[in-house]
């Protein structure tokens, strides 16, 4: 797996988790009964949490091999294959003294 990948998709679960959003990982499976598991964790339970709710799935697999995009910042023109620019990032927090 491409670590640069890996590493944007763990950041991106970081930062839901800092939102104090409903996080889970690990490796999918089904247990003896035919229910579907992540890490351990029973999946529908997980999702029966949030029954009637309007929610938002991200489902990123730690395996996948496509190399990240280079993308060009429109504030500052630096590349970058980060979630946002890293250079950009560091100012606001500097400039605003919070993310």
């Amino acid at each position: 797996m491409n670590t640069l990948r890996r590493a944007a998709i763990l950041k991106l679960a970081s930062a839901a988790y800092e939102m104090e959003l409903d996080v889970t990982n690990g490796a999918l499976a089904r247990d003896a009964g035919g229910h579907w598991q992540i890490g351990g964790h029973n999946l529908e339970a997980w999702l029966a949490a949030h029954e009637g709710e309007e929610i938002v799935i991200i489902l990123g697999s730690l395996a996948d091999d496509r190399p990240l995009e280079t993308r060009t910042c429109r504030t500052c023109g630096r590349d970058y294959t980060d979630v946002e620019c890293p250079y950009c990032r560091a100012n606001r927090i500097r400039l605003r003294g919070r993310p």
